[in-house]
């Protein structure tokens, strides 16, 4: 085997690495190439980790998407509902807050009137 500059050294069996140097150069590229060997296993595995973490970020997205969807849904009908109450007869509304108010009044007074009267029993 014979190799460019290396001469008859090369047929003897020594290939003349040593006499050339080439097995420096052989060596450096051994290591240079497990060096970008390592880097891009590297960036390998950090490109796969970075798909996984984006199909999750769309899953997340499109879940958003449609939690969004349902609420805009809801609030679109609630919105209507308010809109047939306001158009709707202001008499009903004033009668039924008028009866809420009552209520609303007879359940404090009966709170005040049976906390008056423990009050009156644990006094005499």
């Amino acid at each position: 085997m014979r190799r460019a500059g290396l001469g008859d050294a090369a047929a003897a069996g020594s290939y003349g690495y040593t006499n050339s140097g080439y097995s420096v150069y052989e060596e450096e590229n051994d290591r240079l190439t497990e060096s970008l060997r390592t880097k891009v296993s590297a960036i390998k595995s950090l490109s796969i980790e970075i798909g996984t973490e984006v199909k999750n970020q769309n899953k997340m997205l499109s879940e958003m998407e449609n939690d969004f969807d349902s609420t805009g849904g809801l609030l679109g009908a609630t919105m209507g509902r308010l809109r047939t109450l306001s158009r709707g007869s202001q008499t009903k509304l004033l009668c039924y807050m008028m009866l809420f108010s009552l209520f609303v009044f007879f359940v404090i007074y009966w709170i005040i009137k049976l906390s008056y009267a423990q009050n009156m029993v644990h006094c005499c």
